[in-house]
């Protein structure tokens, strides 16, 4: 019987070891493709990264890529670490978004920021991100960011496409809400990770938004509180209103040219300083 037992685990493990390998072949490719795009992300940075691969493809076959980063200093080990989730390259065309999610991706695991429980997805759009040139919107000309299944996407989504931007190609909120693999795989992430916390990054207006339930932060390094207001179909109308957790949206100064280190890092601590003082953990 322990022969059996034995032969059937080890038959177990021989069938897991492609999907794994598969898995990691894909993780190597999308890190290949960021070191050759991106001059602030290295192949074998991102590569030493622990990424995970989702289930999910987009419609051009890329992969949705995520790491997870559990809290290794907790304030108190008899409270649960509150959770953040730090996403960038909604837009594909906002380069300096993805290059920023990773530089701090780099530091989440130092003692200030290690009491919190992270999850970074560095690239939310993909397809965006690949085309030449990139775009805001992903292969199927959605602006991800205006695709969210909020309370008032079918009333005022398109009415809001058509009077407000005229409507602006690069602002297409979609045929219907979630219409988008992208955008369901996003509120999937929300629904998995439970964060008590969404940091969405984007370019290149120069200020934070703020969209949620708790007070607001007015200053992360030079960049300032500027609420652009709320959009059918965004993260933080989703997230921050709909659902009740915090966003900051931190617009970088520049698409394509990363702020100087200093005022990365001014930026990072002004953030954790802010999550301290006001993010509190949700209830389970």
């Amino acid at each position: 019987m322990k022969y059996l037992a034995l032969a059937s685990l080890l038959a177990a493990l021989v069938l897991q070891a492609p999907a794994a390998s598969a898995d990691q072949g894909i993780i190597d490719a999308w890190c290949d493709y960021l070191g050759t795009r991106l001059r602030s992300v290295s192949n074998e940075t991102c590569r030493d990264q622990n990424f995970e691969a989702a289930r999910e493809l987009t419609p051009r076959g890329n992969a949705l890529v995520f790491r997870t980063i559990a809290a290794t200093q907790p304030q108190d080990p008899s409270v649960a670490a509150k959770r953040i989730l730090v996403i960038g390259g909604i837009h594909g065309d906002e380069l300096t978004s993805i290059s920023i999610v990773f530089r701090w991706l780099g530091w989440a695991q130092e003692p200030d920021a290690a009491i919190y429980h992270w999850r970074f997805i560095p690239l939310a759009n993909p397809d965006g991100f690949k085309a030449r040139p990139s775009t805001r919107v992903n292969a199927n000309g959605v602006d991800i960011n205006r695709n969210f299944q909020t309370p008032d996407w079918a009333k005022e989504a398109q009415t809001y496409w058509v009077k407000r931007t005229g409507r602006d190609p690069r602002r297409y909120p979609g045929k219907a809400a979630g219409s988008e693999i992208e955008t369901r795989w996003l509120q999937a992430q929300v629904d998995d990770f439970q964060p008590d916390l969404v940091i969405s990054v984007h370019a290149p207006y120069n200020l934070l938004d703020y969209d949620g339930p708790v007070p607001k932060p007015l200053r992360f390094g030079r960049l300032t509180l500027n609420q652009l207001g709320v959009y059918p179909g965004s993260m933080g109308n989703y997230c921050g209103l709909f659902k009740q957790i915090p966003v900051v949206t931190i617009e970088l100064p520049n698409a394509t040219s990363m702020p100087d280190p200093r005022e990365q890092q001014a930026m990072w601590r002004d953030m954790l300083v802010w999550i301290k003082d006001n993010i509190k953990v949700s209830a389970p």
